[in-house]
């Protein structure tokens, strides 16, 4: 007898927020549109109904929008999540304070990940701040 193992990692969910001198319109046209996806996020997307279709490279991955509110929500699923609970979130408000718009982010990695997740998605915000104007 034969036995296999494949281990399962723990995945663990971590928020992140983003300052952006940029309108809310603005921002969320850059999280929704594909011509502006590519400018910072990924190299091709394609949207078929409620589903994106993401390309980096040769690698390509599915979502599809579970709750879309203009200007204040964008959340997808990924088709390849284990957990239906698992989802990446991108949230816009304004402060009341500074009267900036602020970037809420809610994703997913595996354990141990968190602080490599984070380079990551502060390396994405640097390049969506370039294109979309602060």
């Amino acid at each position: 007898m034969v036995a296999h193992y494949q281990e399962v990692m723990e995945r663990v969910h971590f928020t992140l927020e983003y300052l952006f001198k940029a309108s809310p319109a603005i921002l969320y046209q850059f999280l929704t549109d594909p011509p502006c996806l590519i400018r910072w996020f990924c190299d091709e997307v394609d949207i078929n109904v409620d589903v994106y279709t993401f390309k980096w490279g040769k690698s390509e991955e599915s979502a599809y929008v579970v709750d879309d509110f203009e200007e204040e929500l964008f959340r997808l699923h990924w088709e390849s999540a284990d957990a239906d609970e698992e989802h990446l979130e991108f949230k816009i408000f304004t402060s009341d304070v500074t009267d900036e718009t602020i970037l809420h982010i809610s994703d997913y990695c595996d354990r141990g990940e968190e602080e490599d997740q984070q380079r990551y998605w502060d390396a994405l915000m640097t390049r969506l701040r370039a294109v979309c104007g602060g």
